[in-house]
């Protein structure tokens, strides 16, 4: 429940009015048009801030990403061709990055033409979370199913780890990272819920797990970025850096884990939650980077960690039922604002510099995932109540 808080309850529905009316009423119709090459189904890497599209390389993230944003665009009310601009974006995707491995390249020029046949995990996390959200819609059962199927199958084979997750790439590649396993992990639950197929709660088993034992730091509770062989942090500032938007973003991903087998998990969460707002909340938004010891290394503040906010603190307040959460969701909600009040409707500015200037610039496509996933926790949050 809302805590009987009347003024917490008024100003985050609000808020949740303005952002998903931005949402369905300016950012999808712009998105769907100028972001999309209708002549092969791709996604613009970026917008400029008249909303035309940039000749930029196209990163893989991007394409299941956006599939991701339509498709949730669609459970949120918009009445646009969703289910077509996942399903052909993502088949752009299959066609272009898909290496004869089975795992995905990293980058493509504007004319699909092969730019790095590198492999990150990271991008190997979002195709399988794209093919996720298009699994939902698609009417061809079972056909991103199999892709996904195909894609973890080529992860086991050539990133898997004895000592427990997986490498960053291919060719190999030191750090590892517990970035991309959290998208992973993401990608898992995604998965867990729409398959039958036991080897999506093996995986969340699997990420969950490492999580707890290697990622959360078991003195100060922080969720460390870098890591060496052992699953150690790496020596000097790589292995001290601790990201609040992380921090974040892992306690939704847990909440949504937890369960009676994994009550860590709860905790873990919740301490994370309270690591991040005491921690990294700088003039009303989250900061990109803190130091080990709490202190801030990195003032500036991009866009998608005032989102992962906003998902914590509204799954947190659904669960938990705390007055706080409710509240720390609705001021995430209000500083996501501060983002999207562009002259052109419907884009965004990146990143707010430590001294407060918004520099004008693209509108990253990857962002669009962050805002609708955002705007659909909070809108879930809300109607559960």
């Amino acid at each position: 429940m809302l805590a009987g808080n009347s003024a917490v309850t008024t100003e985050a529905w609000r808020i949740q009015r303005h952002l998903q009316s931005w949402l369905l009423n300016e950012a999808c119709p712009l998105w769907a048009s100028a972001g999309v090459d209708e002549s092969t189904g791709g996604f613009a890497e970026s917008l400029d801030q008249d909303g035309a599209p940039l000749a930029h390389p196209r990163r893989a993230r991007v394409h299941p990403r956006q599939a991701y944003a339509f498709v949730h665009a669609a459970e949120l009310g918009w009445a646009g061709r969703a289910g077509d601009i996942a399903e052909r974006g993502l088949q752009y995707f299959v066609e272009k990055y898909r290496r004869s491995d089975g795992l995905y390249r990293t980058l493509v020029g504007v004319d699909g033409a092969p730019l790095d046949d590198s492999v990150l995990l990271y991008d190997q996390a979002f195709a399988l979370l794209g093919m996720a959200a298009a699994h939902k819609l698609s009417g061809r059962a079972g056909k991103w199913e199999r892709h996904a199927e195909e894609l973890l199958a080529a992860l086991h084979r050539q990133l898997k780890r004895s000592r427990g997750g997986f490498d960053a790439g291919l060719p190999d590649r030191l750090p590892l990272l517990s970035n991309p396993h959290m998208h992973l992990f993401e990608a898992a639950l995604e998965w867990r819920d729409s398959s039958a197929n036991p080897l999506w709660h093996t995986l969340t088993e699997d990420l969950g797990g490492l999580a707890l034992a290697h990622f959360i730091d078991p003195v100060n509770g922080v969720v460390r970025e870098m890591f060496d062989a052992a699953w150690s942090p790496m020596p000097g500032i790589a292995g001290r850096i601790v990201e609040p938007g992380h921090q974040f973003e892992w306690a939704w991903l847990l909440l949504r884990w937890r369960g009676e087998s994994h009550p860590e998990a709860l905790h873990a969460a919740l301490n994370l939650i309270e690591i991040g707002e005491r921690a990294g909340i700088r003039n009303g938004v989250v900061v990109d980077a803190l130091l080990d010891d709490l202190t801030v290394h990195t003032a500036s503040a991009r866009l998608w960690p005032q989102t992962e906010r906003l998902k914590a603190a509204s799954l947190a307040a659904t669960l938990t039922g705390a007055s706080q959460h409710w509240t720390r969701a609705a001021a995430a909600a209000h500083s996501l604002l501060r983002y999207l009040a562009t002259p052109t409707r419907g884009l965004w500015q990146d990143r707010l510099e430590a001294d407060g200037t918004l520099p004008v610039g693209p509108a990253p496509a990857s962002n669009f995932y962050h805002i609708v996933a955002a705007i659909l926790a909070f809108t879930r949050a809300l109607q559960r109540g």
